[in-house]
C-alpha cells in the first residue's frame, strides 16, 4: 500500500489542496516544536542554575504559553480540515464509482459481486475516514519535523545528530516490514466483508422462497458463520495493530535512550554545554513521535486503504466503446468462438460459443443455469467484451463489420433490451404509472405510441379493462403484466434486434403464452428476436436455438432433441 497513492489525487481533487495547506501547517508544527524545545530548555537550565527571577522568566514562559496554544490552533486547523476533506474526497470517490458502475452498464462491474460493490461504495469509501483525518496529515508531519529537528540538532551536536539519523530509518524499516505482513490480513478482512454482503444481498432477495421452503432459519446459521469469521479476522488485524504499535513505541524509546546516554556521558565529561544537552533531550523525543505515529494510524487507515485500492480497481475496469462503423441495417450476427473470462477468475464466464443468427428469426439461448447466456446477451449489449473469439455483424447487402468496431451508441439504438429482472421505473417518480414506465424508452412519444407498444406485447386489452387503464401504478399490476409491460418498453423505439433474459420465468401458462404469441409476433414483424430460455414453450416456438455452455445431460426425450438438433445453429457434436 503506497502511503499516497496518486489515483487518489486523481479521483478525489479536493485531496490536493489538502496536501498543500498540509504541508504548510507541517512546516508550522516544525518551527513551533523547535522554538518550544528552546524556549523550555532556557527557562529550566536558568532555574537549575540559579539565575532565573519571576520578572526574567516571565516573558519566556508568556512565550511558552502562546507556543503552546498555537500548536492547539494549528492541530484543530489541521483535523477540522481533514474531516472536510474527507467528506468531499468520499462524496468525490463515490461519485466516481457509481458513475463508472452505471457506464459499465446494467449489469454493472462484470465479474463483481452486487453485494460486495453495494459494500464497497459504502462501507468501504467510509473507512478512509481514518485514512485522511489522522493518516495523511501525520504522514506529513512525519516528513517535515524529523527532517527539521535533525537539521537543528546537527547544528548544536554533531554525535546526537549522527545518532538521530542512523536510528530514524529503523522505524519507517519496521513499519514496511509489518505493512507487508498487514496487507494479507486486511485483503482477507476486506474479502471476508465482500462475502458476507454478497450473502446477505443474495438471502434478502431469495427470503420469500427460502421461507416457503422452511429454510431461512438454515440460513441464519451461515450469516452468524461468516460474521464470526469476519470478527475473528478483524481482531486479528487488531492483534498486529497493538503489537506492531508496541515494537515501534520500544525502537524509538531505545533510540531516545541511545541520545541521551551518550549525551550524560559527554555531559559529565564536559564535553557538551548543560543547556545543548537539555535542549537536544528536550528535541531529540519530537523527531521519532510523528513516525511512531504515523505507524499507529497506519493500521487504522489500513482498511480504507485497501477499499480505496479495490475501488481503483473497478475505476480501471475499461468501458467499452466500440468504433466509429456505422452498425448495418438487419445484420446476421455471427458468433465465433465467443468467450468471456473475468479477472481474477479462472473458469470462464462464457465458454467459446460459435453460432449464426439470421436476422428476422427468433432464437432461443438454452443451457444450464451460470452457463453464460445471460453473459452472452451482455457481450452482444456491448458492454461485455470478450475475452477471445469476435462477433461480426453481417448486413443483407455483404459488407460487415465486427461488433467492436462499430459505434455502440447507434448499435443500442438498434436494440430493444428486457432483462431477467425487469424494473418499472420512471425518473421523479417514486411510483410510477404503466405509462410513464413504458415512456422511459422515449419520453417524447405520446399515448397512441406507448397503447400500440402494449398491442406489440399482448397486454394492452388488459391495461384497457383496469379502472385508470394507462395511469394504473406499475405496483397494481401482475408479475406476468409487468414483463409484458416491460417488453412493451422495449419494442416502444421499434427496434430491430430484441434481447430477452427469460422473458417467462415465473409466469403462469396463459401470461406465458401470451409472452410468446408477442415474441412471435416481433419476428413476423421482421424483428431478429433473441432469447434466453429454459421453458419449453419458448424453445418450440423458436426458429433455431443455441446452446451455450456445458451440454445438456443425456437424460431427455431422443425424439425431443433430434427436432430441436433439426433447428439448431451448432453441430450434432456439441450435444
Amino acid at each position: 500500500m503506497r502511503p499516497v497513492d496518486p489515483r487518489l489525487l486523481r479521483y478525489a481533487r479536493s485531496t490536493r489542496g489538502f496536501l498543500v495547506l498540509a504541508v504548510m501547517l507541517g512546516a508550522v508544527v516544525a518551527a513551533l516544536v523547535i522554538v518550544q524545545a528552546r524556549l523550555l530548555s532556557s527557562v529550566i537550565v536558568d532555574v537549575a542554575q540559579g539565575r532565573a527571577t519571576l520578572a526574567s522568566v516571565a516573558s519566556v514562559i508568556a512565550a511558552l504559553a502562546a507556543v503552546f496554544l498555537a500548536r492547539a490552533l494549528v492541530s484543530w486547523i489541521a483535523e477540522a480540515a481533514a474531516y472536510r476533506t474527507s467528506a468531499k474526497a468520499k462524496a468525490e470517490l463515490r461519485a466516481e464509482a457509481m458513475g463508472h458502475v452505471l457506464r459499465l452498464g446494467p449489469l454493472g462491474p462484470a465479474g463483481r459481486d452486487p453485494g460486495a460493490v453495494a459494500a464497497l461504495v459504502t462501507r468501504g469509501v467510509d473507512a478512509l475516514d481514518a485514512y485522511f483525518a489522522r493518516y495523511l496529515p501525520q504522514l506529513v508531519l512525519a516528513l517535515i519535523v524529523p527532517l527539521a529537528v535533525l537539521a537543528t540538532v546537527l547544528g548544536q551536536d554533531l554525535l546526537s545528530a549522527l545518532i538521530i539519523a542512523v536510528t530514524l530509518p529503523l522505524i519507517p524499516v519496521f513499519m514496511i516490514l509489518i505493512s507487508l505482513y498487514t496487507r494479507s490480513r486486511v485483503d482477507r478482512q476486506w474479502e471476508t466483508l465482500s462475502r458476507l454482503s454478497g450473502h446477505f444481498l443474495d438471502l434478502v432477495s431469495g427470503l420469500p422462497t427460502l421461507k416457503v421452503f422452511g429454510r431461512a432459519k438454515r440460513q441464519a446459521t451461515a450469516i452468524r458463520a461468516m460474521g464470526e469469521r469476519y470478527r475473528s479476522t478483524t481482531m486479528g488485524v487488531l492483534r498486529i495493530t497493538f503489537l506492531s504499535s508496541f515494537a515501534l513505541e520500544l525502537l524509538a524509546s531505545l533510540s531516545v535512550a541511545l541520545v541521551a546516554v551518550t549525551i550524560g556521558v559527554r555531559l559529565a565529561e564536559g564535553q557538551v554545554s548543560f543547556s545543548v544537552a537539555l535542549f537536544v533531550l528536550i528535541l531529540a523525543p519530537e523527531a521519532y513521535l510523528p513516525i511512531r505515529l504515523v505507524g499507529q494510524h497506519f493500521h487504522a487507515a489500513a482498511e480504507g486503504l485497501g477499499a480505496a485500492e479495490e475501488v481503483f480497481g473497478l475505476l480501471q475496469q475499461e468501458v467499452p466503446t466500440g468504433g466509429t462503423h456505422m452498425p448495418p441495417a438487419r445484420p446476421t450476427i455471427e458468433l465465433d468462438q465467443v468467450s468471456v473470462t473475468y479477472a481474477g477468475r479462472e473458469n470462464p464466464a462464457l465458454a467459446p460459443t460459435s453460432a449464426t443468427l439470421p436476422a428476422g428469426s427468433l432464437i432461443a439461448l438454452v443451457g444450464a443455469s451460470g452457463g453464460g447466456k445471460s453473459t452472452l446477451l451482455s457481450v452482444l449489449l456491448g458492454f461485455v467484451a470478450p475475452t477471445s473469439g469476435r462477433v461480426r455483424l453481417d448486413g443483407s447487402s455483404g459488407q460487415g463489420v465486427e461488433l467492436g468496431e462499430v459505434d455502440l451508441a447507434r448499435w443500442r439504438r438498434m436494440l430493444g433490451w428486457v432483462p431477467q429482472h425487469p424494473q418499472l421505473v420512471a425518473p421523479g417518480h417514486p411510483w410510477p404509472d404503466i405509462r410513464e414506465a413504458v415512456r422511459l424508452a422515449d419520453p417524447s412519444v405520446d399515448d397512441t405510441r406507448v397503447e400500440r407498444a402494449l398491442a406489440d406485447a399482448g397486454v394492452l386489452t388488459e391495461v384497457q379493462l383496469m379502472p385508470d387503464g394507462l395511469s394504473t401504478p406499475v405496483g397494481a399490476i401482475s408479475a406476468g403484466q409487468a414483463r409484458r409491460v416491460a417488453l412493451a418498453r422495449a419494442l416502444l423505439t421499434d427496434p430491430q434486434i430484441l434481447l430477452l433474459d427469460e422473458p417467462t420465468a415465473s409466469l403462469d401458462g396463459v401470461s406465458e403464452e401470451a409472452v410468446v404469441e408477442a415474441l412471435r409476433a416481433a419476428r413476423d414483424a421482421g424483428r431478429t428476436v433473441i432469447v434466453v430460455a429454459h421453458r419449453p414453450a419458448v424453445v418450440d416456438a423458436a426458429d433455431i436455438v443455441v446452446h451455450v455452455g456445458r451440454p445438456p445431460a443425456p437424460a431427455v426425450d431422443e425424439q425431443r432433441v433430434a427436432t430441436l438438433m433439426s433447428r439448431t445453429a451448432v453441430t450434432a457434436r456439441d450435444f
